[in-house]
């Protein structure tokens, strides 16, 4: 089992930054990909983005390119957001999650049923 934990977030200004982290521990061989989703009241879960294993690259919602850049420390088990230019539609509880390690090895998705593992989530509020 893999357990992951989220944290950074928090209240922000418009056009603030926020860097969230998401932390492994237990069996931390056991996963892969991980990514970034987020559920604003009355909506569901966006994938936001998403980090590959083994360089197969990230990827990014259209809303959040160029703003949000997604990065991970194997050594510590630990994969980053770090959200700029933040927007009140940003506003959410924030979930990082992780795929279960398989052979087949492929690019991350941003897509719920592609993922086995779950933070509790964090809350990020952009206000004035």
């Amino acid at each position: 089992q893999v357990q992951l934990v989220e944290s950074g977030g928090g209240l922000v200004q418009p056009g603030g930054s926020l860097r969230l982290s998401c932390t492994a521990s237990g069996f931390t061989e056991d996963y892969d990909n991980i990514a970034w989703f987020r559920q604003a009241p009355g909506k569901n879960h966006e994938g936001v983005s998403c980090i590959s294993s083994r360089g197969l690259g990230t990827r990014y919602t259209e809303s959040v390119k160029g703003r949000f850049i997604v990065s991970r420390d194997n050594e510590r088990n630990t994969v980053y957001l770090q959200m700029g230019s933040l927007k009140p539609e940003d506003t959410a509880v924030y979930f990082c999650a992780a795929r279960k390690k398989t052979v087949l090895i492929s690019r991350c998705v941003l897509f719920e049923y592609g993922y086995d593992y779950w933070g509790q989530g964090i809350q990020v509020t952009v206000s004035s």
